[in-house]
């Protein structure tokens, strides 16, 4: 096989960096390294990701199943959070207590192929683009979690190069597209009832997804009271690390403007209920809701506390900047005294029919946002 004793010295060379590479993760169970990741070619130090389960055990929601408004009022209570996503006429929404056992979702949609993805850890939310634009080449990716993570947030992977990324960024940290972005697509995290008021021939993700163990914990959460605590699990996350300037358990939003970040907490959108707000040369309205649960706080979720939605836009429709206010639990634009819902449409007054463009956002807990992104700012009313 090799010509020489050179060429089994490089190749013995090569085993053993890689071997190296492996060992700098954080492994406390020992469990086996199976991952196929190209561990040599690497953008942050191998020694901050943490190898909590083997790989695929997490069993992955590829293209599931979806039921209408009927079925699906009847399937989940009103007040449960989803992810929801719209494209081109079409809208879809994943229950957010249950990707809590499957953290990604492989899906399409009108005409995409889309990755939902969310991280009960960091209460981490996003929607990405699986088409992959890297070195000039143009190709869809299926994800899963990796089973690690970095600063309490998970690692996918994609299954062609087993290329570890990061979820709350949607870049590649490790393999063959290191340094790597995929594409956020715009969602809003709101309530059931909200999406089928909005979307009324939207489709739901059934329960029934075919993995009989997990269709049994659905409704439940396995992180009871995780929202209360006062920092997030040590055994992930470093206390000594949390950002002082929030709650580390405070809920988040973010939105970015050429590569600088300001983020919103939920306390200070709800005081008022909606904030005008520029960034940099962005004009942002944020609304806050209640009647939208946690379901990372009691076991049933069904009887969670209630924190609300928040959903963030441009402020701007036909051109014109609009400023919003919010009465008797109603959104109102201050200049035709039009009524809005939480997900930006309008459906009484001057400008009936026309819907806020979503500003691309994500939710969060504070120290896992921060933990990314310490340089942002923080809006203060």
């Amino acid at each position: 096989m090799f010509k020489n004793g050179l060429s089994i010295t490089i190749f013995v060379a090569f085993l053993c960096c890689i071997n190296i590479a492996e060992a700098q993760f954080k492994n406390k169970k020992n469990l086996p390294f199976t991952w196929k990741t190209d561990t040599i070619n690497h953008s942050v130090p191998l020694s901050e990701i943490q190898i909590v389960l083997p790989k695929s055990s997490f069993p992955t929601l590829d293209n599931p199943k979806f039921v209408g408004k009927t079925e699906g009022l009847k399937m989940f209570f009103g007040k449960e959070p989803v992810i929801v996503v719209a494209i081109n006429g079409f809208a879809k929404a994943y229950s957010l207590n249950i990707l809590t056992m499957h953290e990604i979702s492989n899906d399409e949609l009108g005409g995409k192929s889309i990755l939902v993805t969310y991280c009960p850890l960091c209460n981490s939310g996003i929607v990405y683009d699986r088409v992959l634009n890297h070195n000039g080449i143009r190709e869809t990716l299926e994800f899963e979690a990796s089973g690690m993570l970095r600063n309490s947030d998970m690692v996918m992977l994609d299954r062609k190069t087993e290329t570890l990324w990061q979820q709350l960024l949607g870049t590649g940290i490790v393999g063959d597209y290191n340094k790597a972005q995929l594409n956020v697509i715009p969602s809003l995290i709101i309530s059931v009832d909200e999406f089928f008021m909005r979307y009324p021939n939207g489709e739901l993700m059934s329960k029934k997804t075919g993995f009989a163990q997990n269709e049994k914990m659905y409704g439940h959460n396995p992180y009871k009271k995780y929202d209360e605590k006062k920092n997030p699990i040590e055994h992930f996350f470093n206390s000594d690390k949390v950002d002082k300037r929030l709650p580390a358990m405070e809920r988040v939003v973010d939105i970015e403007n050429e590569g600088n970040y300001k983020v919103y907490s939920f306390t200070s959108i709800a005081k008022d209920g909606v904030v005008n707000d520029t960034f940099k040369t962005s004009k942002v309205v944020l609304f806050h809701k209640a009647g939208t649960v946690s379901i990372l706080d009691e076991n049933d979720i069904s009887t969670s506390k209630d924190v609300g939605s928040v959903t963030v836009f441009k402020a701007i429709v036909d051109k014109k900047y609009l400023s919003f206010s919010k009465k008797d639990n109603v959104f109102m634009d201050n200049e035709t005294k039009s009524k809005w819902d939480i997900t930006g449409r309008c459906y009484e007054g001057k400008l009936k029919g026309k819907q806020l463009t979503i500003e691309p956002h994500s939710n969060h807990f504070a120290f896992a946002w921060f933990a990314f992104h310490p340089k942002s700012e923080i809006f203060k009313n």
